[in-house]
């Protein structure tokens, strides 16, 4: 048995997106009967449920063609899974197979491989919604303060209120249980983030489309922002802000890039040479 069997079967959607056959993958780990695989993938079902994940975007059930002879075909059910599907299935396979023990230690190295990149993706994406925000508070605040607004705090706690469901800026900074010295904008994800960015943008542009003047006004316009970027966001069937994890700290997330971009400019070097 070749050593990347694993990755032989692997296939991609048009997308570019790996996948793998629940027929193939029960081949490779030796189960001759599929019905007996099958209780596996039950298990792993199970098990990515446990784990938080939506079951059907890792276990796709399809109706696969395959061949019966003479150039006919017919169809018979099969599972599309995802990396981190099979990762489940191999961990409730039998582990005395020597078969399933490289299954369970490729699709860690993978899962993990994919962790990391898909780490390095969205603190990229923190980072630029983050210095993002920054620049649209200040523009915020200096709009704010020509419609005559006096204290930005309340202002700005009333786009939070709009957004959050109620809560003010001290709710929430209880609800992701920061300290003191920590910045809620500096312990949201990409998704977080972005929500409060349509938030600011369109309560700005709000106040100068409708010339909006004095604190209570324009304290009712950011509410009101704010409530409708939540029922969008309710409309579309996602999380809601304050429900959304609290990941580490924005800074934490530039010093993961610039380690990557230190390693990347040794690699560099070190093939130029």
């Amino acid at each position: 048995m070749k050593e990347n069997i694993f990755e032989t079967i692997k296939r991609l959607d048009d997308d570019r997106k790996e996948y793998w056959s629940s027929r193939e993958l029960a081949k490779a780990l030796e189960y001759i009967d599929y019905r007996k695989f099958l209780g596996v993938i039950d298990k792993a079902k199970i098990a990515c449920e446990n784990s938080g994940e939506v079951i059907h975007n890792h276990f796709v059930h399809t109706d696969e063609m395959v061949a019966i002879g003479s150039g006919a075909e017919r169809p018979v059910d099969t599972i599309y899974l995802s990396r981190y599907a099979c990762y489940l299935v191999v961990q409730n396979s039998d582990p005395t197979k020597v078969v399933v023990a490289k299954g369970q230690t490729y699709f860690a190295i993978q899962t993990r491989r994919q962790e990391k990149a898909d780490t390095l993706i969205e603190d990229n994406k923190r980072v630029f919604l983050r210095e993002e925000m920054k620049k649209h508070n200040i523009s915020l605040m200096k709009t704010a303060l020509t419609a005559g607004v006096e204290s930005f705090a309340i202002f700005q706690n009333s786009g939070y209120k709009g957004l959050y469901g109620g809560l003010t800026m001290q709710d929430i900074h209880v609800k992701k249980k920061l300290n003191k010295n920590q910045k809620i904008l500096d312990h949201m994800n990409s998704e977080e983030l972005a929500a409060n960015l349509f938030r600011a943008t369109q309560t700005e542009a709000k106040i100068k489309r409708e010339n909006i003047k004095g604190q209570g006004e324009a304290n009712l316009a950011h509410f009101n922002v704010g409530q409708k970027v939540r029922n969008t966001i309710t409309s579309l069937g996602g999380t809601m802000p304050e429900e959304l994890p609290t990941p580490d700290a924005i800074r934490k997330a530039k010093t993961r890039i610039n380690k990557l971009v230190k390693v990347k400019k040794i690699n560099d070097k070190s093939n130029f040479n």
